[in-house]
């Protein structure tokens, strides 16, 4: 049986809407993917983060999550510090409506290919998240999910067709990214109760 999992990495946010302090934004932020996933079926979840973001990841997992201690907030610092796994996916912390369906999809093509990535939606630069059969091969680029594109992993790539790019979703990195949320769509409820001024 594969064996996956899924990893919010809780890097670092640049960004917090008027009003609000920032380290409560990233721990809302944190705290509703952390609750979408685990909601997820046929994988084990965790969280990673950089040993002076140790607090974040306590104040928002699960009794038993695993957390994982990486020495920078990359993807390919988590995949390194996996065991046990044949499948990884690695996702941004600040997309707190992202579907469940959407990180599946993620998944789904390591079936044929070693590598996915999944774009930040419309015209933002970044990725939503990575996914990689483990070991991740040699050849893929260190990665940054604030920067790096689906072309910058395909450059890498020694065969046409190594890396599926799935669907994108949108990360809450600034006003217009606010302005996109659906306030009919379930979950982000940590982030909804800290954008309507109620308690968390």
């Amino acid at each position: 049986m594969v064996r996956r999992v899924v990893v919010a990495l809780l890097g670092p946010v640049s960004w917090a809407p008027p009003g609000i302090e920032p380290a409560r934004w990233r721990t809302a932020l944190a705290e509703d993917v952390v609750d979408l996933l685990a909601t997820l079926n046929e994988v084990e979840t965790a969280v990673a983060v950089t040993p002076a973001d140790r607090w974040l990841a306590d104040a928002v997992v699960w009794p038993g999550t695993a957390v994982y201690e990486v020495p920078d907030a990359t993807p390919n610092a988590v995949f390194a510090a996996l065991a046990g796994y044949d499948q990884a996916a690695v996702v941004a912390a600040d997309a707190p409506d992202v579907p469940g369906l959407t990180l599946g999809k993620l998944l789904r093509p390591l079936s044929s290919r070693p590598v996915a990535v999944a774009p930040v939606e419309g015209s933002a630069s970044g990725l939503l998240g990575v996914a990689a059969r483990l070991p991740a091969p040699e050849w893929l680029p260190p990665l940054d999910l604030d920067v790096s594109a689906p072309a910058e992993v395909r450059a890498a790539v020694p065969r046409p067709g190594d890396v599926a790019v799935t669907a994108g979703w949108r990360r809450l990195r600034g006003p217009a990214d606010l302005g996109a949320l659906d306030p009919a769509f379930e979950g982000w409820d940590a982030t909804r109760a800290l954008l309507s001024g109620r308690p968390a």
